[in-house]
């Protein structure tokens, strides 16, 4: 990378970093995207499967969120309902599994038809060409009285603003701040969950939905565990037919998906039947074992506000965060991301 001068330096390309990026871009100024990862997309992870794609990450959004729609409407994406007919199912301690009828677990929610990450795929696609640097984790900001120095292995670049558009708690563990973040900030940043860090999402597909034609809605509440809730996860007019669960907290296992796979596969059939068990494929994703998404060693993590005021307001003034943790409302969904993308290019618009 050759030093280059920009007006704002976002850091990370999942939803929140792209929103802010564009809107940037779209106000006339020049922005550069640096992403640690070789896809865009952050937790919106989209995997193609047989028929379709399943969400590795965030699947849903809901009637109350008009930003996301947004966004779906601006770049066309079609979206469809999720599926809400039959009963669930509740599984306490003991060994019965019990009926719920007429599915009190599910509220209705959107999907995007294509993948979730159409949406960042396509705001990355509207960005200049050279504008976004895949593989390009930071390791250092460095703030002057006239501008930031942005690090990565390959060089250094600079800008008058910068957006942290990744986990506070992934950028005090893995960006040098120069001056140093102010102590109740680095304490603020290490105490605020990673959104998802602690999860295990696996995705099992199947020819057909068994469940529908049992009268189940494909969603679950399990007290015995790993996955505490699961939930129908097919595609449009059923298509790619699958279930989903998340397992918070559950193990690293440190080689591999196998033991995941087995317990959500046992569970599966616990809940649902023997013939949960054909399953086509599952896929399994320990986000808690992603380096750019959940910090590496044991974090703090003591459930500090989301959103919380000293997120609001710039480091040094330069330096503005921007995920679904830092969202003054929407926390932990996309529409959070976008919110917080949105509000620091509006304080880097105040800034330039």
């Amino acid at each position: 990378m050759t030093e280059n001068s920009w007006d704002a330096v976002v850091v990370g390309a999942g939803l929140a970093g792209l929103a802010a990026a564009t809107t940037l871009r779209d106000a006339g100024l020049d922005v550069l995207v640096l992403e640690a990862r070789g896809r865009t997309g952050g937790r919106v992870h989209s995997l193609p499967v047989r028929g379709g794609i399943v969400e590795a990450g965030a699947t849903w959004f809901w009637g109350n969120e008009p930003l996301i729609r947004g966004f779906c409407e601006r770049l066309g994406l079609a979206t469809y309902g999720q599926y809400l007919g039959g009963d669930a199912l509740w599984e306490g301690l003991a060994p019965a599994v019990q009926r719920l009828a007429g599915n009190p677990l599910d509220a209705p929610a959107a999907r995007l038809r294509t993948g979730a990450d159409q949406l960042t795929t396509g705001l990355a696609n509207t960005l200049p060409t050279g504008s976004l640097r895949l593989n390009s984790p930071v390791t250092a900001v460095t703030v002057t009285d006239r501008a930031v120095q942005v690090d990565t292995q390959a060089g250094s670049t600079r800008a008058d603003q910068v957006i942290l558009a990744l986990p506070p708690a992934l950028a005090v563990a893995q960006i040098a701040f120069t001056p140093a973040l102010p102590g109740g900030l680095q304490t603020l940043a290490l105490q605020t969950p990673v959104w998802m860090g602690n999860m295990v999402k696996a995705v099992a597909t199947y020819d057909e939905p068994f469940w529908r034609a049992e009268g189940l809605a494909g969603a679950a509440m399990s007290h015995r565990g790993p996955f505490r809730e699961l939930h129908d996860h097919s595609g449009p007019e059923g298509t790619p037919t699958a279930l989903f669960g998340f397992a918070p907290g559950m193990p690293h296992t440190g080689a591999g998906s196998g033991p995941q796979h087995a317990a959500f596969t046992e569970q599966l059939v616990r809940l649902f039947g023997p013939r949960a068990a054909d399953s086509r494929e599952v896929h399994v994703v320990d986000w808690g074992a992603e380096r750019y998404t959940q910090p590496a060693g044991p974090t703090e993590g003591s459930g500090a506000a989301f959103g919380a005021a000293p997120y609001q307001q710039p480091v040094h003034g330069r330096v503005h965060w921007a995920s679904t943790e830092t969202a003054t409302a929407f926390a932990g969904h996309m529409e959070g991301a976008i919110r917080a993308g949105l509000a620091a290019a509006q304080a880097v618009r105040r800034k330039v």
